[in-house]
């Protein structure tokens, strides 16, 4: 942006924050008159991407960023429709003469880029896209003669070494002036029907930044292992990086120098992401061509999806996502390879399971990891299965996590809730769960 001291639109879309957000500072210190934006897009809303539960965390998230834009004399205007069409009408509303965003990687959020690019053009208004969805930009790291990297590591050695644009500070004052009409903010039940997870966690960047401190807090005496079901060490951040409710690169930040483990899971997403800018059609097409023919089983489909598959680990973690709209990523792993490798079922058919539930449910992360898991992906061995039971006995030897979500084995004690089917009759005969799927 120039400096010209006139009224620029801000497009909130996976960036509901006001703390390091580039765009927004800079539409802040060069413009004198900023209108915050977002849109409520029907295309998403109405599509095969809706989701209840992210509904309801979107609108708790955007009640939050509509607050804390007022502590700084600003407001947030909201409008539903096309995303093209309601921000240029805003802008023909404010007579604003620039338009700013956060860039994104999906085909989705491509074509929308290209579309207000080309808008704006028109009415001879600037567009500019501006960092903040991920740590490092998606295009700042290439491989020598290629568009993008397809390994993680020499990915991850190359993030791991490459300099981080400095972290911008929440500004003071957001002037927005007087605006004629704000719009009211939407209730869950407006945006998607369906139901929705009973303990999702709340919505917005307050949130979102009392979950950032308490995981700085957690690993002020080492880096607990993630890996651990039962103990349940994770950040728990992921559904505030899916909506920018918190910057990526503040939480690399405050956790470089004492989780590096965490660090390293932000180098993925971004590897993920910076996939996905390159192959936006990820989410529907393999990545890579694999011999992999997949079986046609609705009723086995049925019992993964509702975590009745008689494995109690992969059970538990599909009980989670149902219960929270979250599942454990080592519960992500476990659940995804049984339903790819041991039922044999496509990937994609997962994929849109976890998207239907996710609150942090990502184009990028989710297909990326999907198909890493089904040998379609990144994954460099792509025969890699994760044996369930093995998966059990090493994150969750005493069967606490497997307790904590299937309530038919609470009574089962230690390892041996693992493997109920081998338990004496009389006993198996007292429990209310399934005959494994499929022999292990």
């Amino acid at each position: 942006m120039t400096d010209d001291r006139r009224t620029a639109v801000v497009l909130f879309t996976r960036d509901l924050r006001v703390h390091d957000h580039p765009a927004l500072a800079a539409a802040v210190e060069h413009a004198e008159r900023v209108v915050p934006l977002f849109v409520l897009d029907d295309a998403i809303l109405t599509g095969r991407n809706a989701a209840p539960n992210r509904a309801a965390f979107l609108v708790q998230a955007l009640d939050d960023l509509r607050g804390r834009l007022r502590e700084r004399g600003g407001d947030l205007v909201l409008r539903r429709g096309d995303v093209v069409e309601e921000t240029m009408a805003v802008v023909t509303e404010t007579g604003a003469t620039a338009v700013v965003c956060s860039a994104d990687v999906s085909g989705y959020a491509q074509r929308r880029e290209h579309r207000l690019a080309e808008a704006c053009a028109q009415q001879g208004v600037r567009f500019r896209t501006y960092p903040g969805v991920t740590v490092v930009p998606p295009g700042a790291l290439l491989p020598a003669g290629g568009d993008h990297y397809r390994v993680f590591t020499p990915y991850w050695r190359a993030w791991d070494a490459s300099p981080w644009r400095d972290q911008l500070p929440a500004p003071a004052a957001v002037p927005s002036g007087d605006l004629d009409r704000v719009g009211r903010l939407p209730s869950a039940a407006d945006l998607a029907d369906g139901a929705t997870s009973p303990d999702l966690p709340d919505g917005g960047e307050t949130a979102g930044r009392t979950v950032l401190d308490a995981a700085v807090r957690r690993a002020a005496d080492g880096e607990p292992d993630h890996n651990d079901l039962a103990g349940d060490h994770t950040s728990r951040l992921s559904p505030y990086l899916h909506f920018g409710c918190v910057s990526p690169l503040e939480v690399a930040n405050r956790l470089a120098d004492r989780a590096p483990g965490q660090v390293r899971q932000l180098a993925w997403r971004d590897f993920h992401h910076q996939v996905t800018a390159a192959v936006p059609g990820i989410a529907r097409k393999d990545y890579r061509r694999r011999d992999v023919e997949w079986r046609d089983d609705a009723d086995a489909l049925r019992a993964w999806r509702d975590g009745e598959t008689g494995v109690p680990i992969v059970d538990a973690g599909m009980r989670q996502l149902l219960r929270e709209g979250w599942m454990h990523n080592r519960a992500r792993l476990v659940t995804a390879s049984f339903l790819t490798k041991t039922l044999r079922i496509d990937w994609r058919d997962g994929a849109a399971h976890f998207f239907r539930w996710l609150v942090d449910g990502d184009v990028a992360n989710n297909a990326g990891n999907w198909q890493w898991v089904a040998g379609t992906g990144n994954d460099t061995r792509p025969n890699r299965v994760l044996n369930p039971l093995r998966q059990a006995k090493r994150f969750d030897a005493d069967g606490v996590y497997v307790r904590r979500y299937v309530p038919e084995l609470a009574g089962v004690d230690g390892a041996a809730v693992h493997t109920p089917w081998t338990l004496p009759d009389d006993q198996r005969k007292e429990l209310d769960y399934p005959d494994p799927l499929i022999d292990l």
